[in-house]
Parts: C-alpha cells; structure tokens; sequence
C-alpha cells in the first residue's frame, strides 16, 4: 500500500482554506473544518463565556462527539463554573474534557494565589496557556469563539490561522456581530452566562474582570488599567500575543 503524502506546511493549507471557504458561512466552515483532510484532528476550545453558547450549540448539532476543552484556572467565577455545568448537562456534547493546571507547578509558581497581581502574563500562563499546550498536543487544530468586532487585536482575524507551523485555528465566527450573537441564542432558546446581565460582555478569571459600561469596548474589562488585551492562549504569526499588536518589525 502507498504511504500517503504529507500534508503541505499549515501556512499554505490556511491559505487555501481561506481562499476555498472565503464566501461560507459559520455553519459551513465548522462543517469543513470536521470533514476537510487538511484541517485533521480538531478540538473546541471553550471558555463556557458570554457568548460561548452558540458555538457550543453548533457543534453539538454538528458533531457532539468532538473533544470540548474547558479550561478551569480555578479563579472563575462561580457563575461561570455553574453555567459550565448547566450547559453541559443541557447540550448533547459528549466530549467535554475539564483542563487545569498542573498541581505541582500551581504549588510552585503561586502557592498564595496571588500571582495575578505582581505577573498577570506569569499567571495566565501557568492557569491557561501551558495547560491547554498540553491538552492540544494530540490535535492538528482547535476552533475558537473569536470574532472580529471584539477589538482592536482580532478585528482582521480569518476563518482559518496558522498558530504554529504544526496547528491550525479554526474561527467561524470571526464575521459575526453582535446582532448575529443575539439572534442566535434567541432562536434557539439558549441560555445566557448570568453575568451578561451584570455588564460583562466578557468574562475571564474574577480578578482579572471588570464590568463594561456602555459604548466601551467588549473586552475592555479584561486586565483593565493595563496594556494587556489577551490571556496568552492565541497566537498571530506563530507568536504568542499577551498585550496590544504593535507594527511588524
């Protein structure tokens, strides 16, 4: 039997499933994303946050089975561990998969808890960054909630990105709005995180969570008062991004 090819490197197949699913939309590109040999093996990435019901709720329709990693930094809210649960008992998802950080390293690097306050980008990678590397390894690429009118760092991002040379990200939410959101969870009768009620459009460890008041950015409440914008777990370029993109050097 002929050994198969090898697939061409992630940069040219992202390309191509850019240039191939440009015009589709969510529901097709995740339908691609499951059946598409050069996407391979996939896992959603959740956060259960405010918006993440739908995409949860379009791959339990699509595909129930597929892997679910929630990473659990052990400093959520409790309403997000709840709806966690809420969701997975209500949503037809088989494969959901709660990741933490190593014990031993926690024990370690932040044996009071504190360490979000003297090194946010040292705590996001010790709770998130480093635990879900691991619970990626055996996937060819993962999907994601981002979407493109959530700030400034995402507003160019594509359905399909090379995180590194060995993994894809798969966004197919990216052209989505906030109506689009909306309409969504109506129609289909989804719970809400019950935080969205309070004034956060969205929701990371408490610490690190404020409100938004109206006109603000979404992800304005994230790390507010620094320059920091992201936990660390996406990548632009094959590079690790914690705070605002400046200009390509």
């Amino acid at each position: 039997m002929p050994l198969e090819a090898p697939l061409p490197p992630v940069a040219e197949r992202v390309a191509a499933l850019n240039d191939r699913y440009r015009h589709h939309g969510a529901t097709a590109v995740l339908e691609r994303a499951f059946s598409d040999p050069e996407v391979g093996r996939v896992a959603l990435v959740s956060s259960f946050g405010a918006e993440s019901v739908v995409l949860l709720h379009l791959v339990s329709v699509l595909a129930p089975a597929t892997p679910v990693l929630f990473i659990d930094t052990e400093m959520l809210f409790p309403e997000t561990l709840a709806y966690q649960r809420q969701i997975a008992e209500s949503l037809p998802l088989t494969g959901i998969r709660v990741i933490r950080a190593d014990p031993a390293a926690r024990a370690v690097a932040d044996p009071d808890g504190t360490l979000h306050k003297a090194n946010p980008d040292a705590c996001c990678a010790l709770r998130k960054t480093e635990p879900l590397e691991r619970a990626l390894e055996p996937f060819d690429a993962w999907i994601t909630g981002r979407k493109r009118f959530q700030g400034s760092t995402r507003a160019t991002i594509d359905f399909f990105e090379a995180e590194t040379t060995s993994r894809i990200k798969v966004n197919p939410l990216a052209h989505w709005g906030r109506e689009d959101l909306e309409d969504y969870i109506v129609n289909n009768r989804l719970p809400r995180h019950p935080l969205v009620a309070k004034g956060y459009p969205s929701i990371g460890c408490a610490p690190c969570t404020t409100p938004v008041a109206a006109g603000e950015d979404p992800r304005s409440g994230r790390w507010r008062g620094s320059e920091k914008t992201e936990c660390g777990i996406h990548f632009i370029n094959g590079k690790i991004v914690r705070g605002p993109i400046g200009a390509e050097t």
